[in-house]
């Protein structure tokens, strides 16, 4: 099977290049902007056409493959994770970075098998960094290995994180609740390149010492959880323990101190799963 996810993995490399020339294309046109469960939950013309492009080539190399898509979920289809080969995909992570010609934009691309992810690709279509990771061989960019930062005093790291795309009150208050209690331990600060895909990246760089939000979705995490790990980090539920991809909540760190650090001041709750029957009904 290695090398059967090995060629799975060269083909991911090489869609999510094509994805990243249509993305730059795009920027250069009009983007046609629509929303999905709020006015900030954004999505364009060209996620969709993305989508459809890396499933397309995948469909004709791997066919009894099957996807979750972000876009996909978005127009009615289950979000299931099941033991057999699927590919996790993100086609544009950072859709608000791209409406706005921000410069972090991101193609995710996740491969599980056994509910377990065997390689992820994210490529930071704007940077020209192809960020890979197989499972057990590492982590790279642009084919240099990557390493996680070794500092292990939270008052002396950088975290990152996201506000997500709820505008609701309450869970507005706890995000800033969290947010605060994080800055006031205190830390060297706070950032967020405005993708889940990159700040993960930026974990397993040594950039970041962390990585947490509550609200993201499986296509935004899978490919960088890999990244994550095989750079020597470690990942983690926002109430402690192991993470569920489904869950919606991660904690992505350079060290288990550092995590459990973050965990402690996080003002935790639940979204929906992904995996819930509702979602993208």
């Amino acid at each position: 099977m290695a090398d059967l996810w090995q060629n799975a993995m060269d083909h991911a490399v090489a869609a999510a290049r094509r994805a990243g020339e249509v993305v730059r294309e795009a920027l250069q046109d009009d983007r046609k902007v629509m929303t999905k469960s709020s006015s900030v939950d954004l999505v364009t013309q060209t996620d969709q056409k993305v989508e459809q492009l890396i499933i397309q080539s995948v469909k004709e190399k791997f066919p009894t493959h099957r996807f979750i898509g972000e876009e996909s979920v978005a127009a009615g289809e289950a979000c299931v994770l099941t033991d057999e080969p699927t590919w996790i995909i993100d086609p544009i992570d950072g859709t608000t970075n791209f409406v706005h010609a921000f410069p972090f934009v991101a193609v995710s691309v996740g491969f599980s098998v056994n509910k377990q992810v065997e390689f992820g690709v994210v490529y930071s279509c704007l940077e020209d960094k192809m960020f890979t990771a197989r499972r057990g061989r590492g982590a790279f960019c642009n084919g240099e290995p990557l390493q996680v930062s070794q500092q292990e005093d939270i008052r002396q790291s950088i975290i990152a994180t996201e506000f997500g795309s709820s505008r609701d009150t309450e869970t507005v208050d706890r995000i800033f609740t969290s947010l605060r209690n994080i800055v006031s331990i205190p830390i060297h600060g706070v950032r967020g390149a405005g993708t889940a895909a990159i700040n993960m990246c930026m974990v397993a760089s040594g950039c970041v010492e962390a990585y947490y939000e509550i609200g993201i979705h499986i296509w935004d995490v899978a490919a960088g959880s890999l990244i994550v790990s095989e750079a020597g980090g470690v990942l983690m539920d926002v109430e402690g323990g192991a993470v569920d991809l489904m869950s919606r909540r991660i904690v992505a760190a350079n060290s288990r101190t550092i995590a459990e650090s973050i965990v402690k001041e996080i003002d935790s709750f639940s979204p929906a799963r992904d995996d819930a029957p509702t979602l993208g009904q």
